[in-house]
């Protein structure tokens, strides 16, 4: 990479980075973007973690138009590392390296910016150590494994100047950000409420037991972060999500992030005053599932306005009519909205408006992809260039992320509690406990 082009990248992430923190920024103009435009200016990047996500960057990473080049794939699993770099051949001309250790790619300097769709238990220490590396990361949710981890990228975005991008996509959707700026512009009076649901069929899930590492699996490369455990059969293939809290962060983390993260910021809402949870394992009571399947969270911010989360992972029956969504609730009327746009309703219910997709993303199905992906993608590649902001920013990312780790720390002391809406932090002494989490020795995220 010549020097120009890295001065070029940095110059324009920091203006980037800053004017996103003051939410005013003025895209770089086409005019004078378009004197610098050529292979000069290509964007190389790596993806960390190739289980169900990678997928859904294929059309992004594939299109000339966004001028980028594939050079890493990396997963701890090698038969992964196999299977997508089959499926990158069919859509790119170059031939990436497959890489084990993400330490590696960090390492080479070539590399612009990192994918991170790693477990759970390994994004803000693989965030973390990408912007110290000078990388730009586009980070999946959850985007942190606990509350700690949430304050320390930020902390690590503002140090650093890079451009972090959270993924929820739904933020990329043109439909929920039509909708919601009508919403934040009195479309349905003053917005009050907002319930988020999600419902699926997961069945019962093994008995861990104590097993050899599968073939081509770098066990130790897995754990990363978390304490050291002998493997249980078959913790690493998305069971991980439900054994315990070494690398998951339940259902919440897994799905409510993204319609947490609509209804906040319908409401144009940051922390709340009080969080209280009803949880429980209620399916499949004797199989191998640690966590709890069903939440109701309730979440009450100043100004009398709520939140609300209904979660059912194992219980298929479609309460809401649909898989996934978030209701907004207003004093003039109501509006639904969900990955396919939304419907505007008056106060006697009367449909007045609606505004769907003709481009489907995955509802409840595991991994998915398509258009706001697409988009979202293209959006993070935008922003380093300085051409655009950013549509999920990772200081607003980890504010949504936050009212996961509220409802997850509330289920496990079995306790509701009050919460500081200026800092985010939780009065109560127990819940605080788990605000960060134990490491093994070596990976602690350092504080800067």
């Amino acid at each position: 990479m010549s020097s120009n082009r890295r001065d070029f990248i940095k110059k324009a992430a920091v203006g980037t980075v800053g004017m996103a923190l003051s939410n005013s920024i003025n895209a770089m103009s086409a005019k004078s973007y378009s004197k610098i435009i050529g292979s000069n200016d290509r964007i190389h990047i790596a993806i960390q973690g190739l289980g169900r996500r990678y997928g859904a960057y294929i059309e992004a990473i594939a299109d000339k138009k966004n001028n980028v080049e594939l050079i890493y794939l990396c997963d701890v699993m090698k038969s992964q590392r196999e299977k997508a770099a089959m499926a990158f051949s069919k859509v790119i001309q170059n031939k990436p390296i497959l890489e084990n250790d993400i330490r590696n790619i960090m390492n080479d300097k070539k590399v612009d910016a990192i994918f991170m769709a790693t477990p759970d238990h390994w994004h803000a220490p693989g965030a973390c150590m990408a912007m110290q590396a000078d990388k730009h990361v586009y980070l999946e949710k959850s985007c942190s494994h606990n509350p700690e981890e949430g304050e320390l990228l930020v902390a690590y975005q503002k140090k650093y100047n890079k451009i972090v991008q959270m993924g929820n996509q739904q933020r990329s959707s043109l439909e929920s950000i039509e909708i919601i700026n009508e919403i934040h512009n009195g479309i349905i009076g003053d917005a009050y409420r907002a319930v988020a649901f999600y419902q699926n069929s997961r069945g019962d899930v093994p008995l861990q037991k104590k097993a050899a590492p599968p073939e081509g699996l770098d066990w130790e490369l897995f754990q990363g972060p978390a304490p050291r455990r002998e493997y249980t059969d078959n913790t690493w293939d998305y069971n991980w999500h439900w054994y315990g809290w070494d690398y998951g962060t339940a259902e919440m983390g897994n799905n409510a992030t993204h319609e947490l993260d609509i209804a906040r910021w319908a409401l144009d809402v940051k922390y709340p005053l009080h969080v209280d949870v009803y949880s429980g394992k209620f399916q499949y009571k004797d199989d191998g599932w640690d966590m709890y399947d069903t939440m109701e969270a309730t979440f009450r911010f100043s100004n009398n306005k709520t939140i609300q989360w209904d979660g059912q992972s194992r219980n298929g029956y479609d309460k809401f009519g649909l898989g996934r969504g978030t209701i907004i609730y207003g004093s003039k009327g109501s509006v639904y909205i969900d990955r396919l746009g939304y419907k505007l309703y008056d106060l006697k219910g009367k449909l007045i408006k609606e505004n769907i997709s003709e481009v489907a993303e995955g509802g409840v199905a595991l991994g998915g992809g398509g258009d706001l992906s697409t988009r979202h993608a293209v959006n993070f590649f935008d922003a380093i260039r300085g051409k655009t902001e950013l549509k999920s920013p990772i200081e607003e990312g980890a504010i949504s992320q936050m009212l996961t780790h509220y409802a997850n720390i509330a289920s496990r002391i079995d306790n509701s509690f009050e919460v500081d809406e200026k800092t985010g932090r939780i009065f109560d002494r127990e819940a605080m406990k788990l605000w960060s989490r134990t490491y093994e020795p070596g990976w602690e995220i350092k504080p800067v």
